[in-house]
């Protein structure tokens, strides 16, 4: 492992394990995943999240699968059919499934041993790309540097040092990076509790903030980038990402700061022209009440609880992928992609 990658997801052979984010930053616990039902659950509950470590996770629990129903290939399909309902928004679960299933199509057929060498050839190319989206993001930094990110995309999101994580300590790493702030990121806190946990672990100094207080700080010029993942990218740029993704960039542009996206490949979903089109998740309204510490709403009240916002391709300024670093206008549905060298 390289500097400050730490693996959430591990698979011995045996069987999954994933390390219960819901429980971070006070206690490490790591969850067995005995079969995909647990799977399932896990991905629908918020043990594991974020696009990428949603997908390592999907592959994995194909595996179990195969080991759960052998010879059973309609059963087999059925059981990836349950994971791929878990969470409907993020394009990697689905990248995932199909490419499990693609393998399943070859010689071996429903083979356990085949697909968890497919599984930990997902991981493990996750990894690398990790390394280069670090790499070229960090490029576009400039100096010294103030970065606001949102919700949480680091080796907990992720198979290796993260997304737009990995290119915060890669800038951090450079000496182009002067200052962090990272989002609370309501409702399930995952700035203040997840993002803020990576950070401190590999001692970036870093401030967090809650997500009203952004328009202040890039007032001041404290911030001259907001950097965050993407659950899905559609052809025209737009991005799907966690709630307050679209506000933080239309701030963005009109204090003069710029917006940077990064994600894998995989989540760019060329097939789908635009945002619009895009299935946002909603969760129980009660999780904004519990956030709040109330186990119960009072009579009365009501909550809008969406997972997931739509960001204009317009408000980005860049997206960077394993493939280079991309620039406005996007059409990822084109062979001609413009990619910094």
């Amino acid at each position: 492992m390289e500097d400050g990658e730490f693996r959430a997801i591990a698979f011995d052979g045996r069987g999954l394990r994933l390390i219960d984010q819901r429980l971070l930053p006070e206690t490490e616990y790591w969850l067995e995943i005995p079969d995909t039902e647990a799977a399932a659950r896990a991905i629908r509950d918020l043990v594991v999240r974020g696009a990428p470590a949603i997908g390592i996770t999907a592959a994995y629990a194909a595996v179990l699968a195969a080991r759960e129903c052998p010879g059973d290939a309609a059963a087999w399909n059925e059981a990836l059919d349950r994971l791929e309902r878990a969470r409907p928004t993020a394009v990697n679960l689905s990248w995932a499934v199909a490419r499990m299933r693609r393998c399943a199509e070859g010689p071996a057929g429903v083979d356990p041993d085949a697909l968890l060498e497919e599984a930990r050839r997902i991981h493990a190319e996750d990894i690398e790309a990790n390394r280069a989206m670090a790499r070229a993001g960090a490029r576009e930094l400039g100096d010294s540097v103030g970065v606001l990110t949102h919700c949480n995309t680091g080796s907990l999101a992720t198979g290796g040092i993260g997304t737009a994580f990995g290119v915060i300590a890669e800038g951090w790493r450079q000496g182009r990076i002067a200052r962090v702030y990272a989002d609370e990121t309501r409702p399930w806190l995952q700035g203040s509790r997840l993002t803020a946990w990576e950070l401190a672990r590999l001692e970036i100094p870093f401030r967090v903030i809650v997500e009203g207080a952004a328009a202040s700080l890039m007032a001041v010029g404290a911030v001259d980038w907001v950097i965050t993942g993407a659950d899905r990218i559609t052809a025209n740029g737009d991005v799907a990402n966690k709630i307050g993704t679209c506000m933080l960039a239309v701030l963005a542009r009109h204090f003069g700061v710029r917006m940077m996206v990064v994600a894998p490949w995989s989540t760019v979903d060329p097939n789908l022209p635009s945002g619009d089109r895009i299935e946002i998740e909603e969760r129980d309204p009660t999780e904004i009440w519990r956030a709040a510490g109330i186990e119960r709403a009072p009579a009365g009240f009501d909550a809008y609880n969406p997972v997931f916002d739509i960001t204009p391709g317009d408000l980005v300024d860049c997206i960077v992928t394993e493939r280079g670093v991309h620039f406005p206008p996007y059409d990822f549905a084109s062979p001609g992609l413009v990619e910094s060298p």
